[in-house]
């Protein structure tokens, strides 16, 4: 059975949304974007982050997290090879396509089509996609 992988950074009250930087996902009004920076211990993070990348995977995403990725992945492969080649799952009610390959789009019953990826022997992790995580 296929392991699914979360990575995730989240503060002890639960908020996941737009860590990385203050423009980085601003829906709902959220207004608190970078607030895992300035905490982070980029050795550690580094570490685990880096472990992640090396491994032979396949990305498990949200809409949000995919249109966020998609600017900037495919023109930083260097930093993280196996990122273009990855078959991303993207689970999404409004997108069907994107010129970012290998990808295919969930909707519907995300939850079934989830476990029906959890079949496969190959690892999928999973990246900022707080609803699906909410889900599994």
């Amino acid at each position: 059975m296929r392991r699914i992988t979360v990575l995730e950074h989240i503060t002890l009250d639960g908020v996941i949304q737009a860590g990385g930087g203050p423009e980085e996902d601003r829906s709902g009004g959220f207004t608190y974007g970078g607030w895992a920076a300035p905490y982070m211990d980029d050795d550690a993070i580094g570490a685990a982050v880096k472990k992640m990348l090396d491994m032979p995977i396949d990305l498990l995403l949200g809409r949000r997290t995919f249109d966020i990725w998609k600017t900037f992945w495919p023109q930083h492969g260097d930093i993280w090879p196996r990122v273009n080649k990855a078959t991303k799952y993207v689970a999404s009610n409004t997108m069907t396509s994107d010129q970012w390959q290998p990808s295919v789009f969930l909707s519907g019953d995300v939850a079934s089509k989830v476990a029906e990826l959890s079949k496969a022997k190959d690892r999928i992790c999973t990246f900022g996609a707080a609803v699906i995580c909410s889900k599994l």
